[in-house]
């Protein structure tokens, strides 16, 4: 049985627009999300869970692979009964989406791909996400979340961003957080499932993203059927929250487009 997650779900549960289910990234919180719940929340259903290990929602040691966290978004929307629903994630939050369209793409009406890639992990990929998995477990997560804040927000982000980043990070249980690493090594490769998703899809990616460059998100856009490709400027790998009137202007469209 799946754990039970932490979430929060604003907005018209009465509403004929189709809910919005948002799934945030490594080593983040359901928080990452606060602009887009406010922006969308007056007019639909808005539902942000904390994924396990991370937030609010019970820590599971060990490996957790991206199918366990895809089947407990499943579970708490069946919980919601929430039957279809548009689904976006953002880096991790992007690939779980992926796997949720494996899993069960009756129940998605339209995707959003964040800051993320489909490809499957490398070798040298899998021994280093083992090994920062293995440094989490040893050192907690303020050394960690010190060295990449700059990579997970452009260094011109706004103070504000940074700190609320920041403050994500190092509250992330270390538990959560390292299941998560050794889970991620382990995903499929999500490039042939792509080119089937039969809903439509917005890509976006900040123009200044180490993590996932332009041009993931560019292949992404070319295997998809039926997507739109969204660069937003003057970001890096957290666009929602660096830039987020501009990101919101791309989903806005896209649930319109719905």
């Amino acid at each position: 049985m799946a754990p039970f997650l932490a979430y929060e779900d604003k907005g018209a549960q009465n509403s004929a627009a189709l809910p919005l289910v948002l799934i945030h990234g490594h080593p983040f919180d359901r928080t990452m999300w606060a602009p887009q719940v406010a922006a969308f929340s007056p007019d639909r259903r808005v539902i942000v869970p904390d994924l396990r290990g991370y937030g609010a929602s019970p820590v599971v040691p060990g490996v957790t692979p991206l199918s366990v966290f895809a089947e407990d978004v499943a579970a708490l929307l069946d919980e919601l009964r929430v039957p279809e629903f548009v689904l976006g994630g953002l880096s991790m939050g992007g690939q779980i989406a992926m796997e949720c369209y494996r899993l069960f793409p009756g129940r998605i009406r339209g995707l959003v791909l964040a800051d993320t890639f489909p490809a499957a992990e490398t070798p040298a990929g899998r021994r280093s996400r083992a090994a920062a998995a293995d440094r989490l477990l040893r050192e907690g997560m303020a050394g960690y979340a010190d060295e990449v804040l700059y990579e997970m927000v452009a260094p011109y982000a706004r103070p504000e961003v940074a700190a609320h980043v920041r403050r994500m990070m190092v509250t992330a249980p270390p538990e959560g957080a390292a299941a998560a690493l050794r889970g991620r090594a382990e995903r499929p490769d999500y490039r042939e499932l792509l080119t089937r998703v039969a809903v439509p899809t917005l890509v976006v990616v900040g123009e200044d993203d180490g993590f996932t460059p332009v041009g993931d998100a560019e292949a992404m856009h070319e295997a998809l059927p039926d997507s739109v490709l969204h660069v937003v400027r003057g970001a890096a790998h957290l666009p929602n929250l660096e830039q987020p009137a501009d990101f919101n202007s791309a989903l806005s469209a896209l649930l319109t487009h719905l």
